[in-house]
C-alpha cells in the first residue's frame, strides 16, 4: 500500500489527532490540564515508520487512581505501584484482557478514554503509554520502543473509529457528515498504520451509512462516492458499497463518476480479484459499470477502449487475471438475460419432455408461469434432398422468451429408445434437430437484448487478441452457457464470430478446444455442425473446423487420434460431410477421402455413394485420383519383400525419407533407424504405412509430438521405440499408452515428467527395458 505518513511538522500526536472534528464536536482538552515541569510528552515523528495493527498482545499494566491535580507527582514519584503482566485484545469497542483480574478486572471501553499519549520521564521504566480514564490513569508498558508506537497507534485507531462508528450512525446534517466522511478518509490515508483493515474500516463506515440512509439525493450520492474515491484505488469495495454503486451506474450511467471514480476502481477489480464467488457485488459492480460505458454516447467504442486499456499497449497483457475476470463477467451478464426463463424450470416441461413430448398440461403444478400446448400432429415439413416426416411441435412460453421446437419422427424414435432411461439429456443433444427441420425463437426484453448484446460484443473484443485466444477458448470450450441461450439464434449467430476466429487460429491449444471437453459432452464442433441449432450457413464453418481439426498437412494437429474423429465424423455426420463435398467444399472433400484411404467406412455400399458423391465434382474427381494412386504405390510398398533392417544417413531430411519409401517394396521391414537425421514429425505420415515395422530409432532427431500421436494410433505392433534426446513432452507421451506392444522405450533426456511415467507404466503392461535417465522422472 502507498502510504504518505504524518511525521514532520513539529506537532505532537495528540494535537494531529484533536485536530479532526467529528460531527462538531471539539476532542477532549483535560490532557492541558496534566502535567508538571519534569514531565514531558515527546515529539513522535513517524520517520517513514509502518506499523501492523494490533488486535492483541502481552504487555505490563498499571493502574494509577488519583485525583487530576495530583498526577504530576505520582508520575514523577519514584515509587510507581506493582505492574501486572496481561494479554490485552484490542477489541471493536474497549480494551480488555484474556485474564480479567486485578487492574484490568473490567473492560476498559474507547469511549472513556479521555486521552492517549507516550510518556517518558526520568528514573522511570521506558517505553510506556498512558490511557487518561475518568478517575485515574492506566499505564501500559512496552518491551521496545516499536511495540510501544505500536500500541499507540493501534489505540489511537480504534478509539477513533468507534468515535466515527457512534457518532455517524446518527447523522444529523449531511454537509457535516460529508466534512467528517472526508476526515475519515484523510485519516486513513495518513495513518502509519499497515494493514488492510485501515483502508476497508472507513469504507465499511460509509457502506452502512449510506444503506441506512436512502433517501439521499443523486449529488449526496456523487459526493460521498468522490470523497472515498482515494480509499478505493488501492482497495475492492466492501459489498454493501457495490450495491450502492451499482445503484448509481444504473440511474445515473452518463455521471462523470463512473468514468472518473468508478474506472480505477473497476480496474483494479479486473487486475486482482481472485474469485467472483467468494465476492458476487464486486462481479455485478463490474458488471453495471460496463452497462454504463455503454450507455454513453458512443457506445461500444467506450466500451472497446475499456477492454484494451485492461489488455494494455503490448502484445501481452501483463495481468493474468484480467481476461478470467472479463469472462466471468460475461457469463453472469448472459445468464441474467436468461434468469427469468430458467428459473421456471421447475414448471416447465424439462429437456426431455419436450424431446419425447410425452407430458401433458394436467399432469403439471396448477399456478404454471409456463404452458406446453400441443399442435396438431399432422404438421408436415417438405425438406430437400430428405424425405417427408411427421413432426410434433412444442412451444413453451415465458413472460418474455418464446421457445418453439420441433422434433421429426426419427428424432422421437431415437428418444423411445431411451425412454428408461432417467438421466438428463445431453446439453447440446437436446438442442440438436436434424438438418433444416428446426425452428428455433427466443424474444428477450428490450433490456435484457441490450445487455446480451453488449457482452457478446465484449466476447468478439477479447477473441481478437491473439495472447487471450488461448484461454478464452479454454475457458469456453466446456459450454458454460445456458440452454436457453444455445436456442436463441442472435447469441447463436453473434457468438459465431468468436468460433470462427477459434476456427482460424493455427495454434493447436486454440482450436483444439472446439472440440468437447471430454467423451460423452458435445462441443462447439457439435452445436455449429449441420443439423446443430447453431448452424445457419450451410456447414461453412463446420467445414472450417474440420479443416482445423483434422487437417492433414499440421499430421491432424489438434485431433490427435485422427481415426476415432473421422469414425465419429462417420458415425454422426456422414450425411452433412458428403452433402457439402456434393456442393464442392474442399475440406468435405479431403475428408471423404481420407475415411476410404483409412477404411473407416466398413459397408460396401456406403463407400460407392462415397466414391460416387466425389466423382460429382470436378475437385472430388481430382482428389479420388489422388487417392488412387496414393493406394496402389502403397500396395506397392507394402507388397511382401525389401529389406528387414534399415539405417537412414545422418542429416537425412523427411523428403529423403519419402523419396527412399517411395523406390520399392518395404512389406518386410521390421527394423528402422532414423538416429542423428534432421527427420521431423512430418515423416510420420510415411512411417504409418509401414506393415512389419517393430522397432523404430529415433535418436537425436527433431520427431515430436505431433509425429508421437499419429504413430501410436497406426503403429500398435511397435516393440522397440528409442526417443532419447528428441523434443517430445507429456502431451506426446501419454499417447503411447495405446501401444500395448511396447516392451522397450527409450525416453533418456526428454521432457518426461514423474507423473507422466507412472502413467505409462501402468498402462503398457509389457514394457520391460525403460530408460529415463536425465528426465524428472529420473
Amino acid at each position: 500500500m502507498d502510504f504518505t505518513g504524518s511525521s514532520g511538522g513539529g506537532s505532537d500526536h495528540r494535537q494531529i489527532e484533536e485536530s479532526k472534528p467529528l460531527l462538531g464536536e471539539m476532542s477532549a482538552t483535560e490532557g492541558s490540564k496534566m502535567g508538571a515541569a519534569r514531565c514531558r510528552r515527546p515529539l513522535l515523528h513517524c520517520n517513514g515508520m509502518r506499523y501492523k495493527l494490533l488486535q492483541e498482545g502481552d504487555i505490563q499494566v498499571c493502574v494509577i487512581r488519583h485525583p487530576r491535580t495530583f498526577l504530576s507527582k505520582i508520575l514523577t514519584s519514584k515509587f510507581l505501584r506493582r505492574w501486572e503482566p496481561h494479554h490485552v485484545t484490542l477489541a471493536d469497542n474497549s480494551l480488555a484482557s484474556a485474564t480479567p483480574t486485578g487492574y484490568m478486572e473490567n473492560s476498559i471501553s474507547y469511549s472513556a478514554i479521555e486521552d492517549v499519549q507516550l510518556l517518558s520521564w526520568e528514573n522511570a521504566p521506558k517505553y510506556c503509554l498512558q490511557l487518561t480514564i475518568p478517575g485515574g490513569t492506566v499505564l501500559l508498558q512496552a518491551a521496545n520502543s516499536y511495540l510501544r508506537d505500536q500500541w499507540f497507534h493501534s489505540l489511537q485507531w480504534k478509539k477513533k473509529i468507534y468515535k466515527y462508528k457512534k457518532v455517524l450512525s446518527n447523522p444529523s446534517r449531511w454537509e457535516v457528515v460529508l466534512k467528517e466522511i472526508r476526515t475519515l478518509v484523510d485519516m486513513a490515508l495518513n495513518s502509519p498504520l499497515q494493514d488492510d483493515s485501515i483502508h476497508q474500516a472507513p469504507l465499511e463506515i460509509v457502506s452502512k451509512l449510506l444503506s441506512e440512509n436512502t433517501n439521499l439525493t443523486t449529488q449526496d450520492h456523487e459526493s460521498i462516492i468522490v470523497a472515498i474515491a482515494p480509499l478505493l484505488e488501492n482497495n475492492h469495495p466492501p459489498p454493501d458499497l457495490c450495491e450502492f454503486f451499482c445503484k448509481h451506474c444504473r440511474e445515473r450511467p452518463r455521471s462523470m463518476v463512473v468514468i472518473e471514480v468508478f474506472t480505477p476502481v473497476v480496474q483494479r477489480i479486473l487486475k486482482h480479484n481472485m474469485d467472483f464467488g467468494k465476492c458476487p457485488r464486486l462481479r455485478l459492480f463490474t458488471q453495471e459499470y460496463i452497462l454504463a460505458l455503454n450507455e454513453l454516447n458512443a457506445g461500444m467504442e467506450v466500451v472497446k477502449k475499456f477492454i484494451h486499456s485492461m489488455h494494455g499497449p503490448t502484445g501481452q497483457c501483463p495481468h493474468p487475471r484480467v481476461l478470467p475476470n472479463l469472462v466471468a463477467v460475461c457469463l453472469a451478464a448472459i445468464y441474467s438475460c436468461y434468469e427469468e426463463f430458467i428459473n421456471s424450470r421447475d414448471n416447465s416441461p424439462s429437456l426431455k419432455e419436450i424431446r419425447n413430448g410425452c407430458q401433458q398440461q394436467c399432469d403439471r403444478k396448477p399456478n404454471l408461469p409456463l404452458r406446453l400446448l400441443h399442435t396438431s400432429p399432422d404438421l408436415v415439413s417438405q425438406e430437400a434432398n430428405l424425405s417427408e416426416s411427421r413432426l410434433k411441435s412444442v412451444i413453451v412460453t415465458s413472460n418474455e422468451i418464446h421457445v418453439e421446437v420441433e422434433r421429426n419422427n426419427t428424432a422421437n424414435q431415437k428418444m423411445t429408445a431411451n425412454v428408461g432411461n432417467d438421466s438428463e439429456p445431453n446439453l447440446i443433444d437436446c438442442l440438436m434437430v436434424s438438418p433444416t427441420c428446426s425452428t428455433m425463437s427466443i424474444e428477450l426484453s428490450a433490456q435484457a437484448d441490450r445487455i446480451l448484446g453488449c457482452y457478446v460484443e465484449i466476447l468478439k473484443m477479447l477473441s481478437d487478441y491473439d495472447d487471450w485466444r488461448p484461454a478464452l477458448a479454454s475457458l469456453l470450450q466446456p459450454i458454460p452457457f445456458p440452454k436457453e441461450a444455445l436456442a436463441h439464434e442472435k447469441f447463436t449467430k453473434e457468438l459465431k464470430y468468436v468460433i470462427q476466429r477459434f476456427a482460424e487460429d493455427p495454434r493447436q491449444e486454440v482450436h483444439s478446444c472446439l472440440l468437447s471437453v471430454r467423451a460423452g459432452k458435445d462441443g462447439w464442433f457439435q452445436l455449429y455442425s449441420p443439423g446443430g441449432v447453431a448452424c445457419d450457413d450451410d456447414g461453412e464453418l463446420f467445414a472450417s473446423m474440420v479443416r482445423v481439426c483434422n487437417n492433414v498437412h499440421i499430421l491432424m494437429g489438434s485431433c490427435y487420434k485422427t481415426k476415432k474423429f473421422l469414425l465419429s465424423l462417420a458415425e454422426n455426420k456422414l450425411g452433412p460431410c458428403m452433402l457439402l463435398a456434393l456442393r464442392g467444399n474442399q475440406t468435405m472433400v479431403e475428408i471423404l477421402c481420407l475415411m476410404l484411404e483409412y477404411n473407416i467406412i466398413d459397408n460396401n455400399d456406403t463407400q460407392l455413394q462415397i466414391i460416387s458423391t466425389l466423382e460429382s465434382t470436378d475437385v472430388g474427381k481430382r482428389m479420388y485420383e489422388q487417392l488412387c494412386d496414393r493406394q496402389r504405390e502403397l500396395k506397392e510398398l507394402q507388397r511382401k519383400g525389401g529389406p528387414t533392417r534399415l539405417t537412414l544417413p545422418s542429416k537425412s531430411t523427411d523428403a529423403d525419407l519419402a523419396r527412399l519409401l517411395s523406390s520399392g517394396s518395404f512389406g518386410n521391414l521390421e527394423n528402422l533407424s532414423l538416429a542423428f537425421t534432421n527427420v521431423t514429425s512430418a515423416c510420420a505420415e510415411h512411417l504409418i504405412k509401414l506393415p512389419s515395422l517393430k522397432q523404430l530409432n529415433l535418436w537425436s532427431t527433431q520427431f515430436g509430438d505431433a509425429g508421437l500421436r499419429l504413430l501410436s494410433e497406426h503403429l500398435t505392433m511397435l516393440q522397440v521405440l528409442n526417443l532419447c534426446e528428441t523434443p517430445v513432452t507429456d502431451a506426446g507421451l501419454l499417447a503411447l499408452s495405446s501401444m500395448k506392444s511396447l516392451c522397450s522405450l527409450n525416453m533418456n533426456s526428454t521432457k518426461l515428467s514423474a507423473d507422466t511415467y507412472e502413467d505409462l507404466k501402468a498402462k503398457l503392461p509389457n514394457l520391460k527395458e525403460v530408460d529415463v535417465r536425465y528426465t524428472e522422472a529420473w
